[in-house]
Order: structure tokens, then sequence, then C-alpha cells
């Protein structure tokens, strides 16, 4: 995959495509289905599977107040299109002055000009342009205009419930990360460096990896199953991560996730990693004593223990 950060960068030979538009926080299935067919019309005609997305996301722009919590950064992003077939991706800085196009000057500009845009697809709730003035109807009359094929892919349902990044935002910040994970089909995650705790927890009850992340949307406080990857080697471990407080420790000023690792950390300790939330086991509490906590460390050992013993089996 190639990742084109500016239109500066974009060359002279990135169409013709196959393109699709939109901001695709979390890649969800919803997402896939349209970087599927993306990948199916690009593959059939020649063409190369492209996608138009922003950053910032445009309401940081237009309306900060409205802006969500992201859960993927667009390096993420990017490595999840790539799964779907997509061959290029332009992350294109949104400003105040692409903000002011109007949908006329969108496509022909960026779409047509600039992306060589053969076929464009997009979500049925598709808005684009000055005020968000183009929907699906104004791109299709506009792609007969200026000679691109226009695909809607209608919404995905999942028991019932329409496939949104807002709704799976939703979930992650109630704790259902297992839920999550079914609609994003891929576990949510957190990255970040490795930080220096206070030391308490390796003295007390067990040693873990403090996580510093940069992320935005947090899963709520608890205990989870995990599974844990060094960014820098490739490495993994099953693991458990509490979110939360310390309350047994009276730490009460300053969120941390520490994840204790399930099989003995060989090697160097890593540096960065990426923590994903497969399952939540219990909410965080208090315990009366570091010796009761630490009980309660090794119960949820044996709980994600078992879990990933099932996980192992159904997958064989």
């Amino acid at each position: 995959m190639t990742i084109y950060r500016s239109m500066e960068e974009v060359p002279a030979d990135f169409g013709p495509s196959a393109l699709t538009i939109g901001n695709f926080d979390g890649v969800h299935f919803g997402h896939r289905r349209i970087l599927r067919r993306v990948h199916e019309i690009a593959e059939a005609h020649g063409w190369k599977a492209s996608v138009l997305t922003f950053d910032p996301h445009p309401a940081r722009v237009v309306a900060p107040d409205r802006a969500p919590l992201l859960m993927t950064s667009p390096e993420r992003r990017a490595q999840l299109m790539e799964e779907e077939g997509i061959r290029q991706v332009l992350i294109l800085p949104f400003t105040r002055e692409l903000a002011q196009l109007t949908p006329e000057e969108f496509v022909r500009q960026l779409l047509v000009e600039r992306l060589g845009a053969k076929a464009v697809l997009v979500g049925d709730n598709f808005r684009f342009g000055h005020k968000q003035a183009g929907n699906i109807r104004v791109l299709t009359e506009l792609g007969k205009r200026y000679g691109f094929e226009t695909e809607i892919v209608p919404a995905v349902a999942w028991r019932g419930r329409v496939v949104s990044s807002s709704g799976i935002r939703e979930t992650i910040l109630a704790g259902r990360v297992s839920l999550a994970a079914r609609l994003l089909q891929h576990p949510y995650g957190l990255e970040g460096d490795v930080v220096s705790g206070r030391g308490v927890g390796s003295r007390e009850t067990v040693p873990t990896l403090n996580l510093a992340t940069g992320a935005a949307l947090i899963p709520a406080r608890g205990v989870y199953v995990t599974r844990t990857c060094d960014l820098d080697d490739g490495r993994e471990w099953d693991s458990v991560t509490n979110i939360g407080y310390r309350p047994t420790f009276g730490q009460s000023d300053q969120l941390t996730i520490e994840t204790f690792l399930l099989s003995p950390l060989t090697g160097a300790t890593p540096h960065r990693i990426r923590v994903e939330f497969l399952w939540r086991i219990r909410d965080e509490r208090r315990f009366d004593s570091p010796e009761q906590l630490k009980a309660r460390i090794m119960r949820d050992a044996r709980a994600a223990q078992a879990y990933f013993r099932r996980l192992r089996v159904c997958t064989r």
C-alpha cells in the first residue's frame, strides 16, 4: 500500500481509480463491505483500489464541540484497509479551505482532476461539500456529468442494529469490548509506550506493563482479557489488563492501563505495545490489602487462560 498525506504528494498516475471517501473510523464491517467492493471493481477494470480519508476529522474543523472520540489513527485505518485489498490511501488534511468547496468543486478538483476517479463508492448517508450540501443524489448527478460511475452501498445491520462508528464507540465506552470486536471484525486496541509505574505492583502484587497512550477512546474502568503485541518485533502475549485508578493503593488522581502477561516475558521489555481488548472480566474495585488484590489478579488470570483455551478450541 502507498499512503499520501497531502495533495502535493499525489502523483499524476494516482488514477484511474476506484475510489471510496469517508472517515472510516474503526474500519468496521460496514466499511469493509465498501472496501471489498472497491477492490472488486478496481480488479475488474484494471484500476487502482483507492481511499480518500481525512485528518483531522472534519468535525474538529467545522464543529469542534461535536467532534467524536476516534477509535483509530489514520495510520491504523490504512493498515486495516490494506487487509481488504486497498492499494493507495490519501489522508488529506481537512482545512477550512477544503470545507468551503462546493459539492461540484470537490468532485471536479479532487475526485476527477487529481485522483482520476472512474468509480466512486460511498455509503447511503454520505454528505460532502460546503455545509454538507452534497448527498448521494448530487454525487450521482455529478458522476454522470464528469464521467465516473457512482455506487451506493447500503448500511450493514447486525442482529437488527445498524453498524456505525458512533454506536461502536458507545459500546467501547461502556466496556462491551467483545461486542465491539464483533462489530469491528477485529479487537479494539490501544497503542503507546511502555512507561515506568510506581513499582508498587511489582513489589506487592504482580509485575505489569504500564501503557501510556494518546488514544482518545478508552474502555470503561475494569479488568479485561487482552492480547498484547510488541509493536517493534511482533512478539505477542495473552494477557489481563486493568484500566482504572488503583483504589487499593489510594491512587485516584491518574488513570492507569496496566497489563499482566500470562506467560513469562523473555527477552527485552517492549518499548511500544498494542493492547487488544477481547472480553471484560469485572469492574475495578478496592481491596482491603495488596494480598487480596494479588489473589484476585490470579483468579482473573485463570479466567483469562480459560477464555484463551476456549478460543483456541473454537478456531481449530
